[in-house]
């Protein structure tokens, strides 16, 4: 896609879902570039963006991402603070969706992050795609799971360098 995505009303709100990190938020901002860039560099998941017609299907531009220049399959960049917040957005056949991650300062070395959703699902393909993807409980499983990859990058104890 060429141009960034532009929507004038905000997207109706799914859910959020949020973890404590014992790290700073700089840590926790690098370690969510590389659990994004993990979980959306499989084959599998540019495949499913293809399937479903996602606007971007590869992934490109500067890692950790910048605002309008970082796509992932799926997902471009809307918003990009450093250490604050990621805003991602996209659209498919059946979707128009945000996925907003904001690390707020939780006390010395703690940093909760935040991952928040907001979509539209038109139509009776969209309803049903909403059916599948959140009835399901698989966004909600999809999500725990990167928040709790993100801890645990953010949280690995820093290895020396082998003598």
């Amino acid at each position: 896609m060429d141009a960034p995505m532009r929507r004038r009303t905000p997207l109706p709100f799914v859910d959020e879902h949020t973890i404590l990190v014992e790290a700073d938020a700089g840590e926790v901002w690098w370690a969510l570039a590389e659990a994004l860039d993990c979980a959306f560099s499989r084959p599998e998941a540019v495949r499913y963006a293809k399937l479903v017609g996602c606007a971007d299907h590869t992934a490109s531009g500067p890692r950790p991402p910048v605002d309008d220049s970082t796509t992932f399959p799926g997902f471009r960049t809307a918003t990009a603070i450093p250490s604050r917040q990621l805003t991602l957005q996209g659209r498919h056949r059946f979707s128009s969706y945000t996925w907003t991650f904001h690390l707020d300062t939780a006390g010395p070395d703690h940093t909760r992050l935040r991952a928040e959703t907001h979509a539209a699902f038109p139509g009776p393909a969209g309803r049903l795609y909403r059916l599948l993807i959140l009835n399901t409980g698989l966004h909600t499983t999809l999500t725990r799971r990167l928040l709790n990859d993100v801890r645990l990058r953010a949280e690995r104890p820093w290895r020396e360098p082998a003598a």
